[in-house]
């Protein structure tokens, strides 16, 4: 039988202990509400040293196009969307965005 935890509280930290210790995934999505502003965390100091910390716990990071790690800062408030976690996890939410 399969059971489907989730959690939504608002912290990143506290949600990706949680994947990190009990597996899962942890996305924040673009969104199209405010165009200006599609995605809500920042890269530099939010979705890079949480990015570093998964992928060194053999998780991915990765946005809804590229590797967290991978992209080069254009300004210090850059924000990104941020899916990370299992390797499998990640890759399934990557194909069903990819095909949606």
């Amino acid at each position: 039988m399969l059971t489907i935890y989730m959690r939504l509280n608002g912290v990143m930290v506290g949600d990706v202990h949680r994947v990190l210790s009990r597996g899962g995934i942890f996305c924040y999505p673009n969104n199209t509400y405010n165009p200006e502003q599609p995605a809500k965390l920042r890269l530099l100091y939010e979705a890079n040293p949480l990015a570093m910390l998964v992928e060194n716990a053999n998780g991915k990071a990765f946005t809804e196009q590229e590797r967290i790690l991978a992209i080069e800062p254009s300004h210090i408030h850059q924000r990104v969307a941020v899916i990370m976690g299992s390797t499998g996890e990640v890759d399934a939410c990557l194909r069903y965005l990819k095909n949606k």
